[in-house]
């Protein structure tokens, strides 16, 4: 009896947050059709969750790249299809693997972010301070960062995408003695718009998702400061979650779409 009571509250417990999670997307929607518009609010927030995320997506994606091709390049080489190297790196990073660890990452280090930094601003009162002067606080701290973070998550995907195919290309430089050219000749032989622009299009869902579950669970924080670190964590792990079921979804509809 206790167990499917258990059952019956955490049930309770998802559909409730589902729905919050659906009223506050509308919400945003609302919000982000009627002026005024925060742009420079807007633009430091893409300078936060862009310019300084840079540096851990590059060296994540290099380091991706290179053992990549270290780990999968032997099984070729007994195949003989060491000349597919190029090309295979370049499909599984353009396709799949570029989006989803820039995304993992933001998610980690962006999605925590805003859930601590909108939580501590929920405890210390400054949200209910901006309510009381008359300042809209969800356009200011919620639309400008989820906008951010939706704009911003795709030239991450990007700019990765490209610092994985260098690490490849280094490492397939000193194991085969591939050039520069060839290399990049092969890669971008067998890429198509039908790999680039689904991993694009996906990636705005990736950055929305961040952006969206970050700031809910960031602005509901419960009082005290143990419900920061409660919606920092609880930030990273649903979003998580999330940008799996996403890529899933990404992937079907993609799929779906080759076979028409």
């Amino acid at each position: 009896m206790n167990y499917w009571s258990y059952l019956t509250e955490q049930f309770k417990h998802f559909i409730l947050t589902v729905g919050d999670v659906s009223f506050f997307t509308g919400r945003f929607f609302k919000e982000v059709m009627s002026p005024p518009v925060e742009f420079q609010e807007f633009l430091r927030q893409c300078y936060m969750v862009g310019y300084r995320s840079l540096p851990l997506v590059a060296t994540t994606s290099l380091i991706m790249g290179m053992v990549l091709t270290l780990q999968t390049r032997p099984t070729l080489v007994d195949f003989g299809a060491v000349s597919l190297m190029p090309s295979m790196i370049g499909i599984s990073i353009v396709r799949e693997i570029g989006p989803v660890i820039t995304a993992l990452i933001c998610a980690g280090k962006v999605g925590s972010g805003i859930g601590a930094e909108l939580g501590s601003m929920r405890v210390t009162e400054q949200i209910d301070a901006m309510e009381v002067s008359g300042t809209n606080p969800f356009k200011f701290l919620v639309v400008t960062r989820i906008l951010a973070t939706t704009v911003t998550l795709p030239v991450l995907v990007i700019l990765g995408d490209a610092v994985g195919l260098w690490g490849a290309f280094m490492v397939e430089n000193v194991k085969g003695s591939v050039s520069f050219i060839l290399f990049f000749n092969l890669v971008f032989d067998y890429l198509t718009y039908g790999d680039l622009i689904p991993s694009i299009i996906k990636s705005f869902f990736f950055g929305f998702a961040i952006g969206l579950i970050g700031c809910y669970k960031g602005y509901y924080a419960e009082r005290g400061t143990a419900g920061v670190g409660l919606a920092a964590n609880a930030a990273v792990v649903i979003t998580s979650m999330l940008l799996f079921f996403i890529d899933f979804l990404a992937v079907l509809v993609t799929d779906i779409f080759y076979e028409l």
